[in-house]
């Protein structure tokens, strides 16, 4: 089963802690991350994984325009992507940077893909997804891996 892990990163913060909810993913037995970037990411990545976790740097309290332009250009995957599992992660440059606000705009997204939303684990924070300052710090990462995993287990559990 696979779960896609799907970024915009330039700086390479987002990258590191996509690099660590892959690791969450990687850590379920039958579950396997596809790490990709943006630029990389095909509609077939979408339609063979049952689960999306995407993420994106804060840009002005929302994803950046190559993560939405992702799901502007893969609209026609929509109805495929109904009851997949979906979850979203950011970073920023400041503690008050709008990562809410970004996680909230990577949500809607998801939600009009008709997937099923979740959140990071109680065990992490508990919120709309995982979000740090800058590179992803020891607990952050922790968070990233719990994130992933939670999203690959429930990947698991619709599946059977």
């Amino acid at each position: 089963m696979q779960v896609l892990v799907l970024y915009h990163s330039k700086g390479g913060n987002t990258r590191k802690l996509a690099e660590a909810i892959a690791k969450g993913v990687e850590s379920v037995k039958g579950a396997s991350a596809l790490l990709k970037t943006t630029a990389e990411v095909t509609k077939e990545d979408f339609l063979n994984s049952a689960g999306v976790i995407a993420g994106s740097p804060v840009y002005f309290g929302v994803m950046a325009a190559d993560l939405k332009r992702v799901f502007d250009e893969f609209v026609s995957t929509r109805k495929k992507m109904e009851n997949k599992v979906g979850a979203a992660f950011t970073t920023s440059g400041d503690p008050s940077g709008g990562k809410e606000t970004t996680l909230i705009s990577i949500i809607q997204c998801l939600l009009i893909y008709g997937m099923v939303i979740v959140g990071d684990p109680m065990d992490a924070t508990g919120h709309y997804g995982v979000s740090c300052v800058g590179a992803p710090d020891e607990k952050a990462a922790a968070n990233g891996e719990k994130l992933g995993r939670r999203v690959a287990e429930l990947c698991g559990k619709l599946a059977s």
